[in-house]
């Protein structure tokens, strides 16, 4: 007999229109299901239609992404400076798209996934921007065209005309993208909010891909509540945190939208974000060619607010894109990982009920959300009943939405259904562990590769003789300790005497003599089993195993003996340092968590001592053992390390490592050597590397109290059609971290070693970004640098940037905080000028840093976020507003408003000489 409550609420309810079909049902899947009811192979996985497989490559074609299947496309390539990076343009044929998606993704632009084509009435002509007086025509595609027709019909491919599905995009982009792209992408979409792909399909290859390497550098923070006791912010991979798994899958039609619904799920209050994408946005209903076997992933967080946590702890959502009886493989993995498995139907029928019925050893719940046709809800009853024993459900596990159904309502039901599977006993999965099921199913795991798990073998050789991190600095970083402190300071004391007017010849002398004494007992040391190993991994000739190992390395130290994160998310990016004026200058600043730097600052300090040792005469050239490294760190920088500038440990400069480094670089770049240097300083917590990396796509630490302390330099390189018309090559962009900017007085040690700090990374830049979070909040050392920086004749192009910290969204910039920045400077300038002995004949601010506001020399940024961390997407106008400066940046130094653009041998005498 039937269970009396499915009949009830299965009459009871109204019926669907046949027009709710979904359109976007593939050909493909409906023949695949036919051949699972005839009893024909064709479902497998491994077996596809000869117009299957061409699909894909038709695909790439249209993208003009057919080049990339041998030589990926790097994560390099697409961080390139170009033409194109100083247009707000809209992409005019299919082949723009890629880059597009790219470029906005990179600026983490909520629009990114938006395909529309814009196109313009010139043929070939360059991509312009929306001021332009060309005419423009968007091109919508319109899905009651195609429900006008056959929906079983075969659907056609993309032709150069049409959009292209953005699921479409996103894959073609992936199978085309070397691992280290993949990440990247990954984690910018995480950002942003947008469902991550889990499960990449290729028709094309007859395998699927589990990405589990993209999703490694996914890291989020959370509040965790115990169940007795005082909750707080956790910090962890997103790879590694276990957490509930649900599954929302499509059994051949449905009227109903699985991502609508698992966007509605997701969203706090009646603001709902298109976490997964939908067929009521912009091209959601054009038909999907690759993209079907898609499965994606989200989470959500909780955030303390008992107004915004819609579930207690973290819970995982996956969705596969595409019906069950085409994508067996992907729906079998669903349920080995889930602990309930959401099924959206418009009918059960005989094919779909044999489906259904193999899973029958399943421990998995499993849920139906139907939308019957009219006349097939008997023969959906019929089904159900016999798939109770089998599947062991019941009424509550059958759930019916159709047109006139209340969302509110049936969206706080999906929650509640969730919710108490949570609070009883039920399966927690990692990714991890989802990859682990994924390789006994036969699926490829993209970690598996030899070069990775060589790179990830080498850093596990290291981390685990690190049981903590202070021990293991002592004992095998062992250059890093006193001696390297006290040669420090005896090499700005020997600086500062080279300015003196007349300085004593025996204090010099025994300056030097203290020097060869600490640099030759560093020198007395071998490099540590953990250094060798270190350099081992750099020195790979595989250039994808290097990268590997480096990043295998930042995640294993992370996760060793580190301090974790316990404070609000919304500071996740602006986190400021605690110290004041008065701190010793030789202790740390904040907590300092063992990283890359410190076995790049140990290669560093050998290189050092060997060369301190030969200029003086005491070690014979031929003897060097260590002359190599600036080569190895070159290396590093190319391929898009940051490397530390000034030392976090001394804040110092190790002089003889980074010219050293720079004569490789200008070795390696040959002719290509033509530089623009690019730095950023201003109050610490003011989002200075957040809004580098979002500028240029960089890599810059952000987020942690406890990162690293020095300031670092990435290389981005200018494309070689670009290069002649921007005036450089390379643009060497300096972050200064939370060194500057926290002496609250203008006096102090602190206070001149930051002005000295300052006026070394403004003196040494094109161009410096100021960061400021509120308008008299200009730091003493920076205004101190400004005018020592006067008088020697070298002004970088200044650009004020107040960040709203805060706030959503900020009205544009306020004529009232330029006039009280352009006003004569107050009590903290004129100290700084009295400081520098120009007593009243200093200048306005205005004058001194040229800041004309007609040539938008003062920026305000809005918010970073859009809603409330961890669950809230980075704002559209955030992104919009740091496009905006980033191409203001590139016309000043296109336009030669920059100080000079230097090559890279001037560089390094600027660096002896500052």
């Amino acid at each position: 007999m039937a269970s009396p409550g499915i009949e009830v609420e299965l009459l009871g309810k109204g019926h669907s229109d046949l027009g709710e079909v979904a359109p976007e049902i593939k050909a493909s899947e409906r023949r695949t299901a036919v051949a699972i009811a005839d009893g024909t192979n064709e479902a497998q996985d491994n077996d596809f239609p000869t117009v299957e497989r061409s699909r894909l490559q038709e695909m790439l074609s249209l993208l003009g992404l057919e080049t990339y299947q041998v030589q990926k496309l790097s994560l390099q390539d697409s961080l390139q400076i170009s033409f194109d990076s100083m247009k707000n343009w809209a992409p005019q044929v299919p082949k723009d798209l890629p880059w597009n998606f790219l470029r906005k993704l990179q600026a983490l632009n909520a629009d990114a996934r938006n395909t529309t084509m814009v196109l313009d009435v010139l043929p070939d002509a360059r991509p312009v921007e929306k001021e332009s007086q060309m005419e423009e025509e968007i091109i919508y595609w319109d899905p009651a065209d195609d429900l006008a027709a056959d929906i079983y019909s075969f659907s056609e491919l993309p032709t150069p005309d049409t959009p292209v599905n953005p699921l479409d995009l996103l894959c073609a982009l992936l199978l085309s993208s070397d691992s280290f792209l993949q990440q990247e992408i990954a984690l910018k979409m995480a950002l942003c909010q947008f469902a991550l792909p889990l499960v990449l399909p290729d028709s094309e290859n007859h395998y699927h891909t589990f990405l589990l390497w993209a999703m490694r550098g996914i890291v989020r923070t959370w509040w965790s509540q115990p169940p007795r006791g005082m909750g707080s912010f956790r910090e962890d991979s997103v790879v590694l945190s276990r957490a509930p798994a649900f599954a929302f899958v499509r059994m051949d039609v449905s009227s109903n939208s699985k991502s609508q619904l698992l966007n509605a799920v997701l969203s706090p209050g009646h603001r709902q974000w298109d976490c997964f994408w939908h067929r009521d946005l912009n091209l959601g209903t054009n038909a999907r060619e690759i993209s079907d076997g898609l499965v994606e992933i989200s989470w959500f967080f909780p955030s303390g607010r008992e107004d915004l946590d819609i579930f207690p702890e973290p819970v995982a959502f996956l969705n596969l894109r595409g019906d069950i009886g085409s994508h067996w493989l992907q729906f079998k993995l669903l349920t080995e990982i889930s602990s309930a498995v959401f099924i959206l139907t418009d009918n059960i029928s005989k094919k779909e009920y044999k489906l259904l019925y193999s899973m029958k050893e399943s421990t998995t719940k499993y849920y139906f959300i139907l939308s019957p046709y009219r006349g097939k809800r008997n023969t959906n009853l019929r089904f159900l009943n016999k798939l109770i024993p089998v599947l062991k459900i019941d009424h509550s596990h059958v759930l019916v939405k159709v047109s006139s159904t209340d969302s509110d309502s049936f969206v706080k039901r999906i929650r509640a259904i969730v919710g108490n599977v949570l609070r009883a006993p039920c399966r927690r999965v990692s990714v991890e562990d989802m990859a682990h099921a994924a390789r006994k199913l036969g699926l490829k795991v993209d970690e598996d590769c030899e070069e990775c798990q060589k790179a990830k073998d080498r850093m596990e050789r290291i981390t685990r003789k690190i049981k903590d991190s202070d021990a293991y600095r002592r004992d095998e970083l062992r250059l890093q300790g006193d001696p390297w402190r006290k040669a420090a300071q005896v090499e700005k004391e020997f600086c500062q005497l080279q300015w003196a007017v007349d300085p004593p010849e025996k204090h010099r002398a025994e300056l030097r003599r203290r020097l060869l004494e600490l640099r030759m007992q560093q020198n007395g040391h071998d490099p540590s089993s953990g250094v060798q190993e270190f350099i081992s991994g750099i020195s790979s000739p595989s250039l994808s195993e290097k990268q590997y190992f480096l990043r295998w390395m930042e995640w294993g130290l992370a996760r060793v003996a580190q301090p974790r994160l316990r404070q609000p998310p919304e500071t996740l990016l602006t986190l400021r340092p605690k110290h004041g004026g008065t701190t010793d200058v030789g202790e740390p600043l904040w907590p300092e968590p063992l990283g890359v730097e410190h076995f790049l600052r140990e290669m560093g300090q050998f290189y050092e001592a060997e060369s301190c040792l030969v200029e003086a005469g005491r070690l014979p050239a031929g003897q060097r053992r260590f002359a190599h490294f600036p080569g190895l760190a070159s290396e590093l920088l190319l391929t898009g390390l940051p490397l530390e500038l000034i030392d976090g440990s001394t804040l110092s400069m190790p002089v003889r490592w980074v010219t050293g480094l720079l004569k490789e670089l200008h070795v390696r770049l040959e002719r290509r050597s033509r530089l623009v240097v690019l730095s950023t300083v201003g109050v610490p917590g003011t989002g200075k590397s957040t809004l580098l990396n979002t500028m240029f796509g960089l890599r810059f630490a952000t987020g942690k109290s406890c990162g690293p302390r020095g300031a670092f330099m990435q290389l981005i390189t200018v494309a070689e059609g670009f290069s002649q018309d921007l005036g450089c090559d390379h643009i060497l962009v300096i972050d200064s971290g939370g060194l500057i900017g926290g002496a609250l007085t203008s006096a102090g040690d602190r206070f001149e070693l930051e002005a000295s700090l300052a006026t070394l990374l403004m003196g040494l830049s094109n161009v410096t970004v100021i960061s400021l979070a509120e308008t008299k909040d200009i730091p003493a050392a920076i205004l101190h640098a400004f005018l020592r920086l006067e008088k020697t004749g070298h002004m970088p192009n200044y650009q004020f940037v107040y960040q709203n910290l805060h706030d959503v969204s900020v009205p544009g910039p306020r004529p009232r905080d330029k006039r009280q920045l352009l006003d004569p400077p107050g009590d903290l300038s004129r100290a700084a000028a009295q400081m520098e002995k120009q007593g009243d004949g200093f200048r306005a601010l205005a004058g001194l840093a040229f800041c004309d506001p007609e040539k938008q020399h003062i920026w305000h940024i809005p918010g970073l976020w859009h809603g409330a961390p961890p669950m809230a997407a980075v704002s559209l106008a955030y992104s919009e507003a740091i496009f905006e400066l980033k191409r203001c940046l590139l016309e000043n130094i296109r336009n030669g408003l920059s100080n000079q653009n230097k090559n890279i041998q001037q560089l390094i005498e600027l660096v002896r000489r500052l």
